[in-house]
């Protein structure tokens, strides 16, 4: 019976507390809200599409495959070139096992000094043979331009994908033990 009459006395406490009027705090809300009014700006105006026609006259095809590859090995590129044109046709004549092989499955394996000219020993699959300055190397017209005890020096002409060659300057070491460079 004693925690039934605690249990209405603390009821009766909170209803009082929750009774009470708050007048206070509805007029501050009244006079801080008075002026407020909701401003959502309006919407831009949709245009209509207006589709725009593509055309091609004077313009280059993107869509072209002789943009990205040349047409045929013969045609020398589409680009300018800027003068470097390799010669497809001595490449041809030439025949040289050496180019036939890309430069990094070449390897120098030996120097030598024939009549006091510096030659390279390179070797390719099976074969040796020997490189001076002046001969063919690799899949991309390279050049040798020196040879030395430790490496070749070469200068391939590359082509981008406009069609425009370009030089590279490429180097084939000395290779002292299987796979591994000096």
């Amino acid at each position: 019976m004693r925690k039934h009459a605690l249990l209405v006395v603390l009821c009766c406490l909170l209803g009082a507390c929750a009774d009470g009027d708050h007048e206070e705090l509805r007029q501050w809300m009244a006079e801080n809200t008075k002026d407020l009014r909701g401003n959502v700006p309006k919407l831009p105006e949709v245009k209509p599409y207006e589709p725009v026609p593509y055309e091609q006259e004077g313009q280059m095809d993107p869509f072209r495959p002789g943009k990205i590859e040349p047409e045929s090995k013969y045609r020398q590129g589409s680009g300018k070139g800027g003068g470097l044109q390799p010669d497809f046709e001595a490449r041809d004549l030439r025949n040289s096992l050496l180019e036939k092989y890309p430069l990094e499955s070449l390897r120098m394996i030996g120097f030598l000094n024939v009549n006091k000219q510096p030659m390279a020993v390179v070797q390719v699959e099976d074969k040796v043979k020997q490189v001076k300055v002046g001969d063919y190397m690799g899949l991309d017209f390279g050049v040798v331009t020196r040879v030395s005890e430790n490496e070749i020096q070469l200068r391939e002409l590359i082509q981008d994908s406009a069609g425009d060659w370009s030089e590279r300057k490429s180097s084939l070491y000395l290779q002292t033990k299987e796979g591994s460079n000096k």
